[in-house]
């Protein structure tokens, strides 16, 4: 064999070599991991502001869907159906699955948050800050706004929770209105602490209308301090009108 055909071949075995390397290295990178899962956390952002669930619930929704991740290996968990089946849990807002470096698998989550809470003659239920239906539990504490009376989901999720959004950055009636009474939606009435009640007919401009009787307790009430008023009627444009 001449010289120059040794060194090709040599050539040649060296370069084969390097691929069967570079081969075995891409595919070791490439192949997922089937390392166990070693654990799992539940981490509640909002645990020291409200805690309504049980990280036992959570692990029940996952064994029941065959998704609890303990000593399987990581290339069979699915991470988004762990998301998406936490995310059921009628407690919770928001949920990201991981897995880090230690094989631990950690689910990030938050919980929602009631705005206000309904109560008819035929169901009870809160709507939640993102204006949804949130169930009522007993781990449910929260102190909102009670509306009653004959109100529907639609109406509960947008013109009153406007008005439960709005009410709780009001540093003057937040601690006064009670709860509020919808006989239909053009006839809603406010109920205070120790005060006559407020006829408000549809809840359009409740904002200038509470201003409207603001004022008039403030500085025209001394007028008629005498008046024993059950209820103030603020329906009529630049009216405060009470009733006796």
């Amino acid at each position: 064999m001449s010289k120059a055909r040794i060194i090709w071949s040599c050539v040649g075995v060296g370069i084969t070599a390097a691929l069967l390397v570079a081969a075995v290295v891409w595919g070791y990178e490439m192949t997922p991991t089937a390392a166990p899962c070693a654990s799992l956390e539940y981490i509640i952002e909002d645990r020291a502001e409200r805690l309504y669930l049980a990280e036992s619930e959570l692990t029940q929704l996952l064994r029941a869907e065959d998704l609890y991740p303990v000593g399987k290996a990581q290339d069979v968990v699915s991470l988004h159906r762990i998301e998406t089946t936490v995310r059921k849990h009628p407690m919770v807002r928001t949920a990201e699955c991981y897995i880090t470096p230690r094989n631990e698998v950690k689910v990030r989550l938050t919980q929602r948050v009631p705005l206000l809470r309904v109560q008819t003659a035929l169901e009870t239920y809160f709507i939640d800050t993102d204006r949804r239906v949130m169930p009522v539990r007993a781990s449910v504490k929260d102190s909102v706004l009670l509306v009653t009376g004959n109100v529907g989901v639609q109406m509960a999720s947008k013109s009153l929770a406007d008005f439960a959004e709005w009410l709780q950055d009001n540093e003057y009636w937040q601690p006064r209105v009670h709860h509020v009474s919808v006989a239909t939606p053009q006839m809603v009435y406010l109920y205070l602490h120790h005060s006559p009640r407020i006829v408000m007919g549809n809840m359009r401009g409740y904002d200038s209308k509470l201003a409207k009787l603001r004022t008039f307790q403030e500085y025209g009430q001394e007028a008629v301090k005498d008046k024993n008023y059950i209820e103030y009627d603020l329906r009529f444009k630049g009216q405060v009108i009470g009733r006796f």
